[in-house]
């Protein structure tokens, strides 16, 4: 039995999909905090449970017969994920997988505050007693539209300086995680940074999506003060302006600037391109034969 937590989310139903492309629908579980949501999986003959990281007393029962967990890890942050290694390998798992970021190698320390608990994350799996498998996915290509924000709408993107971004569409990297909990030979322990073959940043995003939608999309540079203070103007609580201001500030840095081979590897093709993510986001079509 191989459990996927989280199925309702993109990464998660990702990775199922791709799962049942490999196993049988009777050899598959997933913890969901909302059956009710995964009721299709059900009908296909899926194990639905109720499981909850903030809640980590429903994972017993969510996690019970389970061979293998993938974790696919979410906003809760590193005390739950921590909490849900634990539960997995309480439930007899024999083998854990955790959906990671790239930027948890960041040296000497990340400065993308998710990536901090990340880390913390790997170095629990580390010492949990049972074989595992951290995913280092790359930064998730939706992410992008996020950033975008209003600025669609307003044709101005006004965001602090950044760097290169290694945009990686999530159903790529839900092929991933079926290959690490299928071919675990192929994919374990701590992985190569997993990630689209191209790095663009924010001004450049900002082309991509004046190309896709006709529109003007004009990049304006703000300090980072500037971009604070206008997140809390727009309603983001004043305590966690600071962690959307770290993608900047580590951008800066470098640390989204990899592109690593392994991902194409394992596709047996190219990744998905962010444009390609963006234009279905965006309800419009991509140009064919344009570049980045």
């Amino acid at each position: 039995m191989i459990i996927v937590t989280g199925a309702t989310g993109q990464l998660g139903r990702a990775s199922v999909e791709h799962l049942l492309e490999r196993v049988p629908a009777s050899e598959v579980g997933v913890s969901v905090r909302d059956p009710e949501r995964a009721q299709d999986l059900a009908d296909r003959g899926v194990r639905v449970r109720r499981g909850d990281f903030t809640e980590p007393s429903t994972l017993a029962a969510a996690f019970e017969g389970a061979t293998q967990v993938l974790l696919v890890s979410g906003p809760a942050g590193a005390e739950s994920h921590v909490a849900a290694v634990d539960a997995a390998v309480a439930a007899g798992a024999r083998r854990v997988v955790y959906t990671s970021h790239m930027a948890a190698g960041a040296t000497p320390a990340p400065v993308f505050m998710p990536a901090v608990g990340h880390a913390e994350t790997e170095r629990h799996l580390e010492r949990s007693g049972v074989a595992w498998t951290a995913l280092r996915d790359g930064f998730h290509a939706i992410s992008a539209l996020h950033m975008l924000g209003r600025g669609v709408e307003t044709g101005e993107l006004r965001l602090p300086e950044g760097g290169p971004v290694c945009w990686t569409a999530q159903d790529d990297l839900g092929v991933a995680a079926a290959v690490a909990l299928t071919a675990p030979e192929r994919l374990s322990g701590t992985t190569p940074p997993l990630t689209g073959s191209e790095l663009l940043d924010m001004d450049e995003v900002a082309d991509v999506v004046a190309e896709l939608t006709g529109r003007p999309l004009r990049r304006t540079t703000v300090s980072d003060e500037d971009f604070l203070a206008e997140l809390v103007a727009g309603g983001t609580p004043e305590a966690y302006a600071p962690l959307a201001l770290t993608f900047f500030t580590a951008g800066r840095r470098g640390d989204f600037a990899v592109t690593d081979p392994t991902l194409a590897e394992l596709l047996g093709r190219e990744p998905v391109r962010l444009r390609d993510v963006l234009a279905a986001q965006l309800g419009v079509a991509a140009p064919a034969g344009a570049g980045a």
